[in-house]
């Protein structure tokens, strides 16, 4: 079974920040799944179970990630291994996605709370959305909307990691990492 974690914030608000490409990414791979919730209260997010898999968006708020999948881990005693999980990545390219698995955590609140709840050994699939031109605007800047051309775009990206997605645990990682890194693509493309 893989766990498969969006990371984002809740509320209508913040739905289509660039932080919240995660909860994007778990809507995504939801649309071909036939799926049930299982949410409990101890979850601290919403939980979804196909056949072979879960699908996570914690509703902790961001820095809080790792209360959320520790819960969900300890419960369906899950290897580090088989939980990948999903972000929005200043460090690449925008239009960009790259797997790895462990490494810090770059500044990201949220990996930084996921490490600290369930070690640094699980797979990350990095969704590069570029980042602004001072690091004072960081904050308002994943905080910030997607803009009509950058939603195209990441539409394009969601759609190559949910067929990446299928190859997951059919090779090595390392197989798997060359096949599906995905270089910047643009809106017109």
């Amino acid at each position: 079974m893989l766990l498969f974690v969006g990371l984002g914030n809740p509320g209508k608000e913040y739905e289509n920040n660039r932080h919240n490409i995660g909860y994007k990414a778990i809507d995504v791979l939801l649309e071909s799944e036939n799926f049930s919730e299982v949410s409990k209260t101890s979850f601290h997010g919403k939980l979804y179970k196909s056949s072979n898999d879960l699908f996570l968006k914690p509703s902790t708020y961001m820095n809080l990630s790792g209360k959320s999948v520790q819960a969900v881990v300890n419960f369906y005693k899950i290897e580090s291994e088989n939980i990948i999980v999903v972000h929005d990545d200043l460090d690449l390219p925008f239009g960009s996605l790259r797997f790895k698995i462990g490494g810090g955590d770059g500044g990201h609140n949220g990996l930084k709370s996921i490490d600290g709840m369930i070690g640094k050994n699980y797979i990350r699939c990095r969704i590069g959305i570029g980042k602004p031109a001072r690091k004072s605007e960081v904050a308002g800047y994943v905080l910030g909307d997607f803009s009509d051309n950058e939603k195209i775009v990441m539409d394009k990206v969601l759609d190559f990691l949910k067929d990446a997605i299928m190859d997951i645990d059919r090779m090595s990682f390392s197989q798997f990492q060359s096949k599906h890194t995905l270089k910047p693509i643009e809106a017109n493309k």
